[in-house]
């Protein structure tokens, strides 16, 4: 009785890891997985402690390159070094433009005051976005009075960049941004072969849908619904609705939830008319980080979907080396 019983849980635990088994699903594919550079090429800066009202900009790394993040020049730069998607932020500004910024308010990067979305677009070109940055504690200041001028608006980017494409982070859980927005992308309905997708507070996303289907769209949300859902019955192959049509990011600190990560995972989610994004580990804070070593990568290799970066110039040359 118990040799039976051992050879059932046998057969058991080998069919549920066959059935799961990401290597499999990796068998003979030529994919290569895709790249999102966060915010473009930009100054990096460490995550301890970290809050939503943390100033970023005082805490940057050592710089090794001259770039900030949200302007022409690191975007292009980043689709140099091989990014598929470009993540951006946007602001509603007085004047009806668009802004692209990441901060909700202006103390902290640059020479400005008050929230981003209640200037005009010409007031917020007058300011300096580097102002702000500092890498030992504000002993040094390394990109004070390079950056004035350089926050662009939403049709400066488009224009600048016609074959890249943009993932658009609305910053707050109201419609305004996204009603803006849509405004824009009805105003001139050739820029939507460059938005490959829009995320953030439901609000705003689901205005945008409504109205501007079969973009890619995440939400904090449905991603928690979708993974919570997935650890209870993925085991089985059965994807849950809220997996359904639609992008799902998974931190790396959560794939142990995920059965069959990675590539079963994206296989399944592709089936059902979704996309998969790799991102870095969620731990204390509210926001997922990038994967962004060399080591992240190779462990993704012939990965179906996209991995979130904050360093493209790292990752990105490893792209382009594997498409060649």
């Amino acid at each position: 009785m118990l040799r039976w019983g051992l050879a059932a849980f046998g057969g058991l635990a080998a069919t549920l890891y066959l059935t799961n088994a990401s290597w499999i699903a990796g068998i003979g594919s030529t994919t290569e997985a895709h790249l999102i550079a966060h915010r473009g090429v930009h100054q990096t800066y460490h995550r301890e402690n970290l809050a939503d009202d943390t100033c970023t900009a005082t805490r940057i790394d050592p710089p090794k390159h001259g770039y900030l993040e949200n302007t022409i020049a690191s975007m292009k730069k980043a689709v140099e070094l091989g990014a598929d998607v470009v993540e951006i932020d946007i602001h509603p500004t007085t004047d009806g433009k668009l802004a692209v910024f990441h901060d909700w308010t202006l103390e902290c990067r640059s020479n400005g005051s008050g929230e981003t979305r209640s200037k005009s677009m010409s007031e917020l070109k007058a300011l300096d976005i580097g102002w702000g940055y500092t890498a030992d504690d504000g002993q040094s200041f390394p990109f004070r009075g390079t950056g004035t001028g350089l926050m662009p608006d939403l049709t400066e980017v488009f224009d600048a960049l016609p074959e890249a494409r943009f993932l658009i982070n609305y910053k707050s859980k109201q419609a305004l941004e996204a009603e803006h927005f849509v405004a824009f992308l009805q105003e001139q309905p050739e820029r939507l072969d460059q938005v490959w997708g829009v995320y953030g507070h439901p609000v705003p996303v689901n205005y945008t849908l409504a109205r501007v289907p079969n973009l890619h769209s995440f939400t904090k949300q449905r991603t928690k619904q979708c993974l919570k859902k997935y650890f209870l019955f993925g085991w089985s192959g059965y994807v849950p609705s809220q997996c359904r049509g639609t992008v799902i990011g998974v931190p790396s600190d959560y794939t142990w939830m995920v059965w069959g990560w990675p590539n079963r995972f994206a296989a399944r989610l592709k089936a059902q008319g979704s996309t998969v994004i790799a991102m870095g580990p969620v731990g204390d804070t509210q926001a997922s980080d990038g994967l962004d070593s060399e080591d992240a990568f190779r462990a993704l290799q012939h990965f179906d979907g996209y991995i979130w970066t904050n360093k493209i110039e790292v990752l990105g040359p490893l792209s382009l080396k594997g498409r060649d």
